[in-house]
């Protein structure tokens, strides 16, 4: 799946990198190599952003695959034992 993002070659990302790291804190920034690798360059917050909703993906998707296959627990309102899963 591609983004439209900007992008630009090494060469000019080098002549220009202060201005290029100022646009990534707005939106990623898709560096091409002329072989047809490519790297993107992303503030922090955007990439700590992506790795939290891979990882909120994953959880919702092993409590589907749980629910799917009746790996559920039920507990009953009041029920204090609901709580041990919560505990370490």
């Amino acid at each position: 799946m591609r983004f439209n993002m900007e992008s630009t070659s090494p060469r000019t990302f080098r002549a220009n990198l202060k201005e290029y790291m100022d646009m990534a804190d707005e939106k990623p920034i898709r560096i091409q190599k002329r072989e047809g690798n490519a790297c993107v360059l992303m503030s922090e917050e955007y990439y700590e952003g992506l790795l939290n909703e891979i990882s909120s993906l994953q959880k919702s998707l092993l409590s589907a695959n749980q629910a799917l296959k009746g790996e559920t627990t039920e507990y009953k309102i009041g029920d204090k034992d609901r709580l041990k899963r919560f505990k370490k």
